[in-house]
């Protein structure tokens, strides 16, 4: 069996698509289909053209509703949904808040406590309206959606869905390190994922059997920052508006790719302690919560191992 690759910037990110199989043809036709599914969702989900949904929906944010693709309508009820689920600590919304922090000085500045207060008052996926026909209202002016936390899994699932109704049966989707495979590496064994070293990202620090599932990373391996001693990623709590401290990165493992892009985020804010006892209560789902301290979190009957090991 032979591995076919296809390596491409899309999304903003570094993707590869690999097919194990015996007919080069036929996975070189497999991979570009995969390509060209990826190429058409970014084109639906970009925030950086103006004809977009999501271009649309923030121009008319508190103007007026936007119909928008059945898909898309879709997508973002189920945003909605992990919102919900995770009591805010995923959002959609949050984007407003993001623009508030310049994280590129050197010589980071807090936002002044007012600003944040406003802010925050244009985040919350109760301010998303669903109306019929696809139509969706974004309440408040100045309100501001993005898909950056979720556009790459739901792109790897699309794919996924897509080359198992044409019968792969072997496959990876790499959207920049959070994986999504189908089947095993080989009949004998799993694919065998690498988890880095939150300090030395070429370093791996366990690694994680998987076979078909997805796994994702939320890590401030190069975005943090230090302030008054302490270090905050970039990743913002939707809730309080305040840069998030803590955790160095989390990894989360579960059946959709989409589902483990928006877990990775919601733990990541909501810290170890309330972070693992979420996972616990989910089916199917597992994570890995490396600490600031470099201590290790593993949930539940999580099946892992040291690299050293």
């Amino acid at each position: 069996m032979n591995e076919f690759r296809l390596v491409e910037r899309l999304m903003g990110s570094a993707f590869e698509l690999i097919i194990v199989g015996d007919d080069k043809s036929r996975a070189e036709n497999l991979l570009r289909e995969g390509r060209d599914e990826i190429k058409r969702l970014e084109r639906l989900l970009t925030e950086f053209d103006e004809s977009s949904f999501t271009s649309q929906l923030n121009l008319n944010a508190g103007i007026k509703p936007v119909r928008v693709d059945a898909e898309v309508y879709e997508l973002i009820k189920r945003c909605v949904n992990i919102s919900n689920l995770t009591q805010g600590s995923f959002d959609i919304t949050v984007g407003p808040l993001k623009k508030l922090y310049n994280f590129k000085n050197e010589q980071f500045v807090y936002p002044e406590k007012h600003a944040v207060k406003k802010t925050i008052s244009l985040i919350g996926s109760q301010h998303i309206s669903f109306l019929s026909d696809n139509f969706i209202f974004l309440k408040k002016k100045g309100m501001h959606i993005s898909f950056a936390a979720v556009g790459k899994g739901y792109a790897a699932d699309k794919v996924k869905q897509l080359w198992l109704s044409k019968g792969v049966k072997n496959a990876v989707i790499n959207a920049s390190g959070d994986l999504t495979v189908i089947g095993k590496k080989s009949e004998e064994k799993p694919w065998q994922i690498g988890i880095a070293n939150p300090d030395a990202a070429s370093e791996v620090l366990c690694y994680l059997p998987i076979e078909n599932a997805s796994i994702a990373t939320s890590g401030d391996y190069e975005q943090f920052f230090m302030h008054n001693g302490k270090r905050y990623s970039h990743n913002i709590d939707p809730i309080t508006g305040k840069p998030v401290s803590g955790i160095k990165s989390v990894t989360v493992i579960s059946p959709g790719a989409e589902l483990c892009d928006a877990l990775a985020t919601a733990v990541y804010v909501m810290g170890v302690e309330v972070g693992l006892h979420f996972i616990n209560q989910l089916p199917q789902t597992h994570c890995l919560i490396i600490n600031d301290k470099n201590k290790v979190f593993p949930s539940r009957n999580l099946n892992f191992k040291y690299a050293e090991e």
